[in-house]
């Protein structure tokens, strides 16, 4: 396995690492009636921040010691099989198409204790239809049987439907906006298309911000 290049290893004791345990601890209890252990991150356009983020953000659960699964949903152009050095013949796709994986997800551990990522799989032709499939709510109802935290990386939300999609089945959605590069009426739309399938978006995220910039 690859040695992932994320802050929260590399640098754990960096303002950065400290900033996603942050997130992590809010994240937890932003509402104690209705906990989010299933979270969507996306951003309004594409961007590298986005899985990055997610990636270092998976982490930080894991290491307070959550189990939790990492699961890239973006099945147009996945990374997380890339940035964890990670085999991608069997994932999401896999447990969408093969009845007999819902009893043994293929599921792959890190080196991080309590961390197991969910590769996309094989890309299907229409990712749409597979999201929108009822036996999406198989999946996460699987996976939420085998983790505390479940993790989603999706397509951004105004080039795709896949996270609007998504989004409504899961507790909560955080958007990753990158300084200097994310447009703000990007963000307002991204916002209301969420709205519109009534996701709970949980806040956006400024990732390459000047170290001197505190932004809520």
């Amino acid at each position: 396995m690859a040695t992932v290049n994320l802050i929260t290893l590399t640098e754990p004791r960096s303002s950065a690492a400290e900033a996603y345990r942050t997130l992590r601890t809010n994240l937890m209890f932003a509402n104690v009636e209705r906990p989010v252990n299933t979270l969507l991150v996306t951003a309004p356009t594409d961007t590298p921040d986005k899985s990055i983020a997610l990636a270092n953000l998976a982490v930080t659960f894991a290491q307070a010691g959550n189990d939790t699964i990492l699961v890239d949903s973006n099945l147009r152009q996945p990374v997380q099989h890339e940035l964890w050095g990670l085999p991608n013949e069997r994932g999401l796709t896999t447990l969408m198409t093969e009845d007999a994986s819902l009893a043994s997800p293929p599921l792959q551990t890190t080196a991080i204790p309590h961390l197991s990522v969910l590769t996309s799989g094989p890309g299907p032709n229409i990712p749409a239809d597979v999201l929108s499939s009822p036996r999406i709510n198989d999946v996460i109802g699987l996976l939420k049987a085998r983790a505390h935290f479940v993790l989603f990386d999706s397509p951004p939300v105004l080039t795709y439907t896949d996270a609007s999609l998504l989004s409504a089945k899961l507790d909560g959605v955080l958007m990753i906006a990158r300084a200097g590069s994310t447009r703000r009426d990007h963000l307002q739309r991204a916002q209301q298309a969420l709205e519109r399938v009534h996701a709970h978006l949980l806040g956006v995220v400024l990732t390459n911000a000047p170290r001197n910039t505190v932004g809520n």
